[in-house]
């Protein structure tokens, strides 16, 4: 049994649907590539912080042949992002003059990320989807539409970002629960 499967086994019944999109949208692959799907996963899982889920998909990614070098790189799309979404969600919402300056924060991985641009790109628009922002979403989009990506490959990434963001923060709440029932 895959990581992923116990994962998706310990999500209780009243979170069906997570539990059968879990094998359905992420252990039986999408239109991406294997690095861009299992990248997707990595960097979305990493933005939820659920130990768990994020251990599961990596263990799952690495096993299904993912170098460590898309590891690290969906890792840091992650992390960048993490970064981003709050400097640009933030400026967003401030007045007009704040959208004017620079974020002046140091941000060379998406030059250099060490994978294919358009498949980091792609992480850091499913982890903006996940963060919240629409800036980041829109801008990211772009570029990986204009590197050749189909609408289904985003909605792909869009659907595992999804399904991680439910597993994970479904295992959050039933830890939770489990805690206040000690």
């Amino acid at each position: 049994m895959s990581q992923l499967d116990a994962l998706r086994d310990a999500l209780p019944d009243w979170a069906k649907d997570t539990r059968l999109n879990v094998g359905s949208v992420i252990a039986n692959g999408s239109s991406l590539t294997d690095t861009q799907h299992w990248g997707t996963a990595i960097a979305t899982a990493a933005a939820i912080g659920e130990g768990s889920t994020l251990r599961a998909i990596v263990d799952d990614a690495r096993n299904a042949g993912i170098e460590q070098t898309s590891i690290d790189a969906a890792l840091a799309a992650f992390s960048v992002m993490a970064m981003n979404n709050v400097f640009y969600r933030g400026r967003h919402w401030c007045s007009d003059d704040v959208s004017q300056v620079p974020a002046r924060l140091r941000m060379q991985v998406i030059g250099n990320p060490g994978v294919a641009k358009v498949d980091f790109e792609l992480w850091c628009l499913a982890v903006s989807a996940v963060l919240g922002c629409e800036f980041c979403v829109g801008s990211h989009d772009k570029v990986v539409r204009d590197a050749g990506l189909s609408a289904e490959n985003v909605a792909d990434a869009l659907r595992i970002a999804a399904v991680v963001s439910a597993a994970g923060r479904t295992a959050v709440v039933v830890s939770a629960l489990e805690q206040a029932t000690v």
